[in-house]
């Protein structure tokens, strides 16, 4: 069964990666799949908060203007 991937823990392995380019212990081998795995952990990260924050101002609305 595949786990859901949370926010967490896509931040926590972008970090990862991260710090594996920055202290330069990656594998030549592998740099291209890291990046590209970066590239889509921040494109999760970056439609959860955007689906968040669309979601929290739907709800803030409804309680400040409860008869819509």
């Amino acid at each position: 069964m595949e786990e859901k991937l949370t926010y967490e823990a896509a931040l926590a392995e972008l970090t990862s990666i991260s710090k594996e380019i920055e202290n330069e212990t990656i594998s030549v081998d592998t740099l291209a799949s890291k990046v590209k795995r970066a590239s889509e952990l921040i494109e999760f990260c970056q439609t959860k908060l955007k689906d968040t924050e669309e979601e929290v101002s739907k709800i803030i609305s409804r309680m400040e203007n409860p008869e819509k």
